[in-house]
């Protein structure tokens, strides 16, 4: 490319795109201003206003959330050329915008002031109707565009040439759907369908279901009430692409109902006209935005997430009833792991629960998860989310690799109890030898004292290492058997027709220094055992040759772990207790960093 930028700038582009008769594939312009937009509701996604010039006009443009990491880095600020890759055009109260899909910073080209005196690009008086525009998105929506007919539209279009899309010719993105908007078709794909709900109240009675809605641009939620419930539950299917128009009611999200990123949903009225697209093609099949297991704990409680790991483990269907509505519901844990070598553990509810039949060691995709604080953290799959297993992604092919060339064999960290060791509060716990907690008295004051150890497990205790909980959400207490098949929870004042098993172990580590009896918790028992302490109790009432070898194998493993140390009594004696709160496997490469530190402390000038 030459020096001179200018020479670079598709002067007198922006016009012809508007009038339909541009001819620049990927036009090049440059930034003259971005500034960040208000979010229109708490928690919405984060909006910047774009002015792009091409020497001549200048426009303003609105970057898809998908593009905001141009603006993070860095690299989209004033000054700068782009190339524009794939963009939806729109005339909004006679002022015309660009909504950025995609684009492509050209920094070879460097930065420098406006360019000429661009002038703005408004729409005349007479042009009222917006032209049908092209967008370039590489083959996404099939075949390139041509013409269509103008129609009485006041929102942004896309022209396809498709035979069944002739009736639709002009698509806005569910990105730009705002409550201002009156005249408007999308198309996009159903990638989630409620089931229908009924509720009954002083008011009356009523039904709804909902929908998930996504195109390249975005997602949105969607709801029919009552009547519009009975004429569109059938015709929505998991996976169908649909052309939906107005008349159709834009409103504030309701952000406890639903895990989109979006300010916006949708309520379907009694015009809305909702047909299925003949060609499904051309529309993404579900987008993720995935947090990693082992960054869980920088998310905040009751946040909705998508993640995807390896399953590791499926334990069995239980049943628990409901506090507020006395109803049953079915439930099912599930532990995912993935290569940041931490473990979680998933709920997943109702039909989904019951159902589920997928292998060990499979990748699933989970969208649409609730992170609880419950046991340091877990997820629980909502009503509204969804699970792709072994999905056709670049991020499941790397788990998978990953898996299978090391995961399989690692050791996992849990999130157990971290936000009690006061982590989110910055404290770092001192490193000491087990000597060095003897010998400084940890735990002999009135407070707790709070420290981590390397150490490997030597033993553990056989003979009481779990406790019959409850299967109430968030109590874990112990229960009791008052008959076959009956557990009583004295503090939720339920009886189950079995238990949860829980670690409550006993394990004596070693370092180099001494030992010291350690007490751990169901998240870092899982851990060190390898399985659930339900799958443990089942294998040491029905093989207790092959539950004694697990016990080995738990021997002889080193970890950093994270401790506590207060008194305690015990039969009428004083004396310290050492609690585990969390565990991680021994980090090799940070072992070796410490070592090269400390050797360098020696060294001799």
């Amino acid at each position: 490319m030459t020096n001179d930028p200018a020479s670079q700038i598709d002067q007198g582009c922006l016009k012809a795109v508007f009038e339909g008769t541009n001819t620049v594939a990927y036009p090049v312009l440059q930034c003259v201003q971005v500034k960040p937009l208000l979010a229109g509701a708490q928690g919405g996604p984060e909006r910047f206003r774009v002015v792009f010039s091409d020497i001549l006009n200048f426009v303003q443009s609105m970057l898809a959330t998908q593009v905001n990491y141009h603006v993070h880095d860095g690299k989209l600020r004033k000054g700068v050329f782009v190339r524009l890759k794939s963009f939806q055009t729109n005339t909004i109260k006679n002022k015309k915008i660009i909504i950025v899909l995609d684009l492509e910073v050209l920094e070879e080209l460097g930065e420098c002031e406006k360019i000429g005196v661009p002038q703005p690009l408004e729409s005349k008086a007479e042009d009222v109707q917006p032209q049908s525009t092209t967008i370039h998105t590489g083959g996404f929506y099939g075949n390139e565009a041509q013409a269509a007919p103008q129609q009485q539209q006041s929102l942004p279009s896309r022209t396809h040439t498709t035979s069944s899309s002739t009736a639709h010719a002009n698509i806005y993105p569910i990105e730009a759907l705002s409550p201002y908007g009156h005249k408007w078709t999308i198309k996009a794909r159903c990638t989630n369908k409620s089931g229908i709900k009924t509720w009954h109240n002083k008011n009356g009675e009523g039904k709804l279901f909902s929908v998930n809605l996504l195109d390249e641009s975005g997602e949105i939620r969607g709801t029919g009430f009552n009547d519009q419930c009975d004429a569109l539950y059938e015709l929505f299917q998991e996976g169908g692409v649909y052309y939906i128009s107005s008349p159709c009611r834009v409103q504030m999200a309701k952000k406890q109902f639903t895990n989109l990123n979006n300010d916006y949903e949708l309520t379907f009225e009694r015009d809305t006209v909702v047909e299925k697209a003949e060609e499904q093609n051309g529309v993404p099949q579900v987008r993720f935005n995935f947090t990693s297991i082992g960054d869980l704990q920088t998310v905040e409680k009751d946040t909705t997430i998508d993640t995807i790991g390896i399953l590791k483990e499926v334990g069995e269907t239980s049943q628990i009833t409901s506090k507020t509505t006395s109803k049953p519901y079915e439930k099912r844990e599930l532990t995912l792991v993935d290569n940041s070598n931490f473990s979680v553990r998933l709920t997943i509810w109702g039909s989904s629960a019951t159902s589920f039949d997928v292998q060990p060691e499979s990748v699933i995709a989970f969208k649409g998860v609730k992170v609880s604080d419950f046991g340091g953290r877990s997820l629980s799959l909502l009503s509204s989310g969804s699970m792709t297993v072994d999905p056709d992604i670049d991020e499941a092919h790397k788990l998978k690799g990953w898996y299978d060339a090391q995961g399989r064999t690692d050791n996992f960290a849990s999130h157990a109890n971290m936000a009690s060791m006061g982590a989110a509060g910055g404290r770092m716990d001192p490193v000491k030898s087990i000597l060095q907690v003897k010998e400084e008295n940890l735990g002999m004051s009135e407070n707790t004292d709070y420290f981590t150890t390397k150490a490997t497990i030597v033993y553990v205790k056989q003979d009481t290492f779990a406790y019959p909980a409850c299967l109430s959400p968030d109590c874990n207490k112990k229960v009791v058997q008052i008959d076959e098949g009956q557990w009583r929870c004295e503090k939720c004042d339920r009886t189950h027709p079995k238990p949860e098993y829980r670690y409550i172990m006993s394990i004596n580590a070693s370092d180099h220094t001494g030992q010291l009896w350690l007490s751990c918790f169901d998240d870092v028992g899982r851990m060190v055992m390898g399985m659930s302490a339900d799958a443990l109790m089942e294998l040491k009432e029905n093989d207790d040759k092959a539950s004694g070898d697990v016990f080995q194998d738990a021997t002889y493993k080193t970890f950093i772990f994270k401790c506590r140390a207060r008194m305690d009594s015990f039969q009428d004696q004083q004396r310290v207790r050492y609690q585990v709160s969390g565990a991680s496997p021994q980090n090799f490469s940070a072992e070796c960093n410490k070592l090269s530190e400390m050797i360098k402390m020696y060294s001799m000038e």
